[in-house]
């Protein structure tokens, strides 16, 4: 049987577990299940980030060590100090300008 390329067994990969085994990363199972979208997600944030080889063999180490950096996030911080997702800023302070010149006063009975 033929072994898969690089990009025919990413087609497969579907849970962060997947592509940790895969890509022979060890790690604690607590840890990826508490927060295995946020690693997947910083894992694809890294990616994109990069410059992204044309040789396999030197994406598939650019996986690697991203995805263990991902990973490795997670393990030294949480989910809410990283804040991966959209949601997590929605409660920061927002900063608005209204000019004054949009101010106006409705008085009753006018």
């Amino acid at each position: 049987m033929d072994e898969l390329t690089l990009d025919e067994a990413l087609e497969d990969l579907v849970s962060a577990e997947d592509f940790l085994d895969y890509f022979g990363i060890s790690y604690d199972a607590s840890v990826v299940h508490v927060n295995r979208l946020h690693i997947l997600q910083r894992f694809h944030n890294y990616l994109a980030k990069s410059a992204m080889p044309a040789d396999e063999s030197a994406r598939r180490a650019l996986y690697v060590s991203t995805l263990q950096q991902a990973y490795q996030d997670f393990v030294k911080s949480d989910a809410l100090t990283e804040k991966v997702f959209k949601v997590f800023h929605m409660h920061e302070p927002q900063t608005q300008f209204v000019p004054l010149t949009s101010i106006t006063v409705n008085k009753a009975g006018s």
